[in-house]
């Protein structure tokens, strides 16, 4: 008994709560990323005094509709979670909750998100969430096994929440608020970069043709770093240059991208992990300083 005790420990997942299960089913942590860049959307977008109701049911439809698209995508991708030790304990490889369970909760919340948008907001905003979830589901998600290019079709859907809070705000698409999607679409490479270099063994482990699984010198996964910084930086002008915000905001975008830049040209010279983690921890928090600089100096 005492030498299969360990083993049969091993098999037993964790104790956890019906709330910190279903936290981890909805990525709860990325789910509100996906908030708070549509409520900077919207808010930079609305004219006037803000319609604080719209904008609640602009967060809860889009809420819904990326909780679903979360469930959804560890459904697709339980049999490779399983194979990752940082995915692993998610509900589905754990056994905390069943495929069938997952597909019903998964798709109804993206169903009705999808409803909501368009009943309470606008058919754009409801289209653009249509899209974001197909793509990311349909597009993004089978190609992370087939092309390392996977991560460049996946910023398109995740950098779609500011675009919606903005048509959600003007009921309209034009280049402000296609500038917002370009910021978090550009965003998300350097972030992402860090995170594939870090994690490389456990992707390729999985079968994730990710950037660094392929480019095993990193020369590649720096340069596209260091690249798409300098086109962040470039691109987070733009509010200024179309006057959504003033030059307290054309400060701060100047000194935040250039300091991300920094850490991208960083990890592109060393390649360590040390490196990699420095310019994670450095998107994490330029996205959201970047993000107060363009709501504090908004202009009328």
């Amino acid at each position: 008994m005492k030498a299969t005790a360990p083993s049969l420990a091993q098999t037993v997942p964790a104790e956890k709560s019906w709330v910190a299960i279903y936290a981890d089913l909805f990525k709860a942590r990325l789910t509100f990323l996906v908030l708070l860049t549509t409520l900077v959307g919207y808010y930079v977008g609305f004219r006037g005094p803000v319609d604080y109701l719209l904008m609640v049911h602009t967060l809860l439809g889009t809420a819904l509709v990326a909780a679903g698209a979360s469930a959804l995508n560890q459904l697709f991708e339980r049999n490779y979670d399983a194979k990752m030790r940082r995915t692993r304990e998610r509900p589905l490889p754990s056994g905390r909750l069943q495929p069938q369970a997952v597909l019903i909760v998964g798709s109804s919340a993206a169903l009705l998100g999808l409803v909501y948008l368009a009943l309470a907001v606008n058919l754009i905003t409801c289209g653009l969430g249509a899209f974001s979830l197909l793509s990311y589901l349909f597009i993004y998600t089978p190609l992370k096994r087939v092309t390392w290019l996977n991560t460049a079709v996946g910023a398109v859907p995740g950098g779609l929440p500011p675009l919606m809070g903005w048509t959600a705000a003007r009921g309209e698409f034009n280049r402000e608020g296609l500038a917002l999607f370009a910021i978090l679409a550009l965003w998300q490479l350097p972030h992402f970069m860090a995170i594939a270099w870090i994690y490389r063994d456990e992707y390729a482990k999985a079968g994730f043709r990710m950037l660094p699984v392929v480019d095993p010198d990193g020369h590649r996964t720096g340069r596209q770093a260091v690249l798409h910084a300098l086109g962040l930086l470039l691109v987070s002008l733009c509010p200024f240059v179309f006057r959504l915000t003033g030059p307290t905001y054309l400060f701060g975008a100047l000194l935040l991208g250039t300091v991300f830049l920094w850490y991208a040209i960083q990890f592109s010279r060393y390649l360590t992990l040390s490196r990699a983690r420095q310019l994670f921890y450095a998107s994490i928090l330029y996205l959201p300083l970047l993000l107060g600089a363009m709501v504090l100096d908004k202009l009328p």
